[in-house]
């Protein structure tokens, strides 16, 4: 059965879309069985592995969220061979509307998810920086959730509103529960660091200081190649085998594979 990981974190532009992209090639690399969910409706992790997130496109996340086809019928190849893709398309910013009537809509996609579970290793799902709908199934679906965190002050302040949504979807205080009681947090993964800037360093310690061993050892660092990866519409590793965010990356799967070691 696949370990299914959200990456999430409210606040934009913190490498969300960079994590889970090169985190899910890094683990198919590493010969893990991978699926990849685009879930957020600008479909950047569609476009950043090659596929056109295009208006007459027909099989993607939203057509499984509305019911329309079943997920496995929407699943795309990418270039690494275990890893497959569900693609995104504007569209599915609708279907938070045309799910609003569905009985128990926040485990729509937990439940799409069920047949091809058992297909893979990992399942990492892409969300948006938002507490929609789509956002709260895939937080439903998960067993964990692996937070990036850019090294600025402004994104720690942003972190106590995420925790709070992460409690509302466990249904902690709440004694009807949430949709999803088994959330857990994998992990805060650093990202975007310049070990020249000095308050970079000081968010990395407070991190640290107050989260402990829940900081991922990797750091991901600022680096060229890994921002020009997705405009070539290649994970990092594809495009240069050799630069310091194909090495960070390929850290960090392995440190996910060894926590989930440990825990079985």
């Amino acid at each position: 059965m696949a370990k299914i990981i959200a990456i999430a974190n409210q606040k934009g532009g913190v490498g969300k879309t960079t994590t889970a992209i090169n985190l899910a090639a890094s683990l198919a690399v590493l010969e893990k069985r991978v699926l990849i969910i685009d879930a957020d409706p600008q479909a950047n992790t569609t476009s950043g592995l090659n596929f056109s997130p295009s208006s007459d496109q027909k099989r993607s996340l939203y057509e499984v969220m509305i019911g329309k086809i079943r997920l496995e019928d929407a699943l795309v190849q990418t270039e690494i061979p275990m890893l497959h893709l569900l693609p995104s398309h504007i569209n599915l910013v609708g279907a938070e509307i045309e799910m609003l009537g569905a009985a128990d809509r926040e485990s729509i996609l937990k439940r799409a998810l069920e047949p091809v579970a058992d297909r893979y290793d990992y399942i990492i799902m892409d969300c948006a920086p938002s507490l929609g709908l789509i956002t709260v199934n895939a937080l439903t679906a998960a067993n964990s959730v692996i937070i990036p965190i850019q090294p600025e002050f402004y994104a720690l302040e942003g972190l106590a509103k995420l925790l709070q949504t992460l409690r509302l979807v466990q249904g902690m205080g709440n004694s009807a529960g949430g949709p999803n009681p088994e959330l857990q947090i994998e992990g805060f993964v650093v990202t975007m660091f310049d070990g020249r800037t000095k308050v970079h360093a000081q968010v990395v310690n407070e991190l640290r200081e107050h989260f402990g061993n829940m900081v991922f050892n990797t750091i991901i660092q600022r680096n060229i190649r890994l921002s020009e990866a997705p405009s070539h519409g290649k994970p990092v590793i594809l495009y240069d085998s050799v630069c310091n965010g194909t090495s960070n990356y390929l850290n960090l799967a392995r440190e996910v594979l060894e926590r989930n070691s440990d825990k079985n």
